[in-house]
Protein backbone atom coordinates (compact mmCIF):
# COMPACT_ATOMS: atom_id res chain seq x y z
CA UNK A 1 0.00 0.00 0.00
CA UNK A 2 1.09 3.42 -0.89
CA UNK A 3 2.70 5.30 2.53
CA UNK A 4 0.37 8.32 1.85
CA UNK A 5 -2.50 6.45 1.32
CA UNK A 6 -1.42 4.58 4.95
CA UNK A 7 -1.08 7.95 6.40
CA UNK A 8 -4.13 9.36 5.44
CA UNK A 9 -6.14 5.84 6.32
CA UNK A 10 -4.86 5.79 9.80
CA UNK A 11 -5.04 9.48 10.19
CA UNK A 12 -8.88 8.74 9.98
CA UNK A 13 -9.17 6.32 12.30
CA UNK A 14 -7.59 8.43 14.76
CA UNK A 15 -9.61 10.95 14.18
CA UNK A 16 -12.92 8.64 14.56
CA UNK A 17 -11.60 7.14 17.58
CA UNK A 18 -10.63 10.46 19.57
CA UNK A 19 -14.11 11.84 18.81
CA UNK A 20 -15.85 8.78 19.52
CA UNK A 21 -14.03 8.61 22.87
CA UNK A 22 -15.02 12.66 23.62
CA UNK A 23 -18.58 11.97 22.89
CA UNK A 24 -18.70 8.39 25.25
CA UNK A 25 -20.86 9.03 28.03
CA UNK A 26 -24.39 9.34 28.29
CA UNK A 27 -25.62 12.35 28.84
CA UNK A 28 -27.57 13.72 32.20
CA UNK A 29 -30.81 15.39 31.05
CA UNK A 30 -30.48 17.11 34.76
CA UNK A 31 -33.70 15.80 35.77
CA UNK A 32 -33.18 14.32 39.32
CA UNK A 33 -37.04 13.71 39.36
CA UNK A 34 -37.65 9.91 40.25
CA UNK A 35 -33.34 9.14 40.01
CA UNK A 36 -34.46 6.50 43.40
CA UNK A 37 -36.62 4.68 41.61
CA UNK A 38 -35.24 1.18 40.68
CA UNK A 39 -36.18 1.34 37.87
CA UNK A 40 -33.87 4.43 37.28
CA UNK A 41 -30.96 2.97 38.99
CA UNK A 42 -31.16 0.07 36.85
CA UNK A 43 -30.80 1.93 33.80
CA UNK A 44 -28.27 4.17 35.15
CA UNK A 45 -26.11 1.54 35.75
CA UNK A 46 -27.25 -0.35 32.65
CA UNK A 47 -25.66 2.97 31.25
CA UNK A 48 -22.55 3.10 33.12
CA UNK A 49 -21.87 -0.40 32.45
CA UNK A 50 -22.55 -0.04 28.37
CA UNK A 51 -20.40 3.22 28.32
CA UNK A 52 -17.12 1.26 29.93
CA UNK A 53 -17.70 -1.56 27.47
CA UNK A 54 -17.53 1.01 24.93
CA UNK A 55 -14.43 3.54 26.33
CA UNK A 56 -12.71 -0.11 26.61
CA UNK A 57 -13.24 -0.91 23.00
CA UNK A 58 -12.14 2.67 22.21
CA UNK A 59 -8.92 2.16 23.79
CA UNK A 60 -8.77 -1.17 22.03
CA UNK A 61 -8.71 0.36 18.92
CA UNK A 62 -6.18 3.39 19.68
CA UNK A 63 -3.93 1.02 21.07
CA UNK A 64 -4.38 -1.18 17.37
CA UNK A 65 -3.96 2.16 16.10
CA UNK A 66 -0.89 3.29 17.33
CA UNK A 67 0.42 -0.47 17.10
CA UNK A 68 0.23 0.31 13.10
CA UNK A 69 1.44 3.33 13.34
CA UNK A 70 4.57 2.28 14.79
CA UNK A 71 4.66 0.12 11.84
CA UNK A 72 4.49 2.50 9.46
CA UNK A 73 7.14 4.19 11.07
CA UNK A 74 9.39 1.02 10.66
CA UNK A 75 8.57 0.27 7.63
CA UNK A 76 6.54 -2.61 8.40
CA UNK A 77 3.53 -1.38 7.93
CA UNK A 78 0.95 -4.02 5.75
CA UNK A 79 3.31 -6.57 6.71
CA UNK A 80 1.69 -9.59 8.99
CA UNK A 81 3.24 -9.41 12.85
CA UNK A 82 2.81 -12.95 12.40
CA UNK A 83 4.32 -13.91 9.06
CA UNK A 84 5.74 -11.03 7.55
CA UNK A 85 3.67 -11.87 4.37
CA UNK A 86 1.88 -8.73 2.99
CA UNK A 87 -1.67 -8.14 3.95
CA UNK A 88 -3.68 -7.00 0.72
CA UNK A 89 -4.34 -3.42 0.44
CA UNK A 90 -8.38 -4.13 0.53
CA UNK A 91 -7.96 -5.54 3.91
CA UNK A 92 -5.89 -2.36 4.69
CA UNK A 93 -8.45 -0.12 3.15
CA UNK A 94 -11.43 -1.86 5.23
CA UNK A 95 -9.50 -2.02 8.44
CA UNK A 96 -6.20 0.24 8.32
CA UNK A 97 -4.97 -1.52 11.78
CA UNK A 98 -4.82 -5.29 10.56
CA UNK A 99 -1.98 -6.53 12.10
CA UNK A 100 -2.26 -9.89 10.19
CA UNK A 101 -4.03 -11.77 6.84
CA UNK A 102 -7.72 -12.59 6.89
CA UNK A 103 -6.10 -16.34 7.12
CA UNK A 104 -3.77 -15.46 10.08
CA UNK A 105 -6.84 -13.88 11.48
CA UNK A 106 -9.50 -16.51 11.08
CA UNK A 107 -6.85 -18.89 12.42
CA UNK A 108 -6.36 -16.81 15.36
CA UNK A 109 -9.73 -16.35 16.36
CA UNK A 110 -10.64 -20.27 15.84
CA UNK A 111 -8.15 -21.18 18.38
CA UNK A 112 -9.48 -19.33 21.02
CA UNK A 113 -12.65 -20.68 20.26
CA UNK A 114 -14.76 -18.55 18.71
Amino acid sequence: MDLERARRLLAAERREIEQALSQRGHQDDGDDAGWLEPGNLAAGLYLDELDEGLAEDLRDRLAALERAEQRLTAGTYGLSVESGRPIPDERLEALPTAERTVEEERALTEGRGG
